[in-house]
């Protein structure tokens, strides 16, 4: 029998690896992060205020903010003030931006979640206590993620304690 501390650190770097590829993929596809890519997503469904945003994407303010700043200097969203209430901005997708998310490449999250809906209620119960699990194990319950396969610098994710 194979060893299963093995075969589950082999599991989780084929994720970690899958996510990487992705990354990079998308970014030379389509010239953004998933991150920026999601936004526009978002964005395109709705114009949205900068707070709904953050919320819809499990992100700070803040980083929808520099991930706006991005997007506006490249064209592809601009920020409008409301009508009703010239202190607050909506975030709307432009033309350019809506092209990119009509010929954008099949996520790697949305490829997961369509193989996930498949599963039994059972199996996705199951999974998902598993990953939580997994989660716990590694010290990473407390780690701010939104649902947003990405990968990055290792230097910029936060120090455990």
């Amino acid at each position: 029998m194979p060893d299963r501390t093995d075969a589950s650190l082999i599991a989780l770097r084929r994720i970690l690896r899958a996510t990487e590829i992705y990354a990079r993929d998308l970014a030379h596809q389509a010239q953004l992060t998933p991150s920026q890519l999601r936004l526009l997503q978002v964005v395109a469904e709705a114009s949205a205020k900068p707070t709904d945003i953050a919320q819809r994407m499990g992100v700070s303010q803040a980083t929808v903010t520099a991930l706006v700043d991005k997007l506006a200097a490249r064209g592809l969203v601009e920020r409008r003030a409301s009508e009703r209430d010239r202190r607050q901005s909506f975030v709307c997708v432009t033309e350019a931006g809506q092209g990119i998310v009509d010929n954008i490449p099949d996520a790697l999250q949305q490829r997961y979640v369509r193989a996930f809906a498949g599963l039994a209620d059972w199996e996705q119960a199951q999974l998902v206590a598993s990953l939580e699990r997994v989660a716990a194990m590694l010290d990473a319950e407390a780690i701010d993620a939104s649902p947003i396969l990405t990968s990055g610098d290792i230097s910029h994710a936060p120090r455990s304690k």
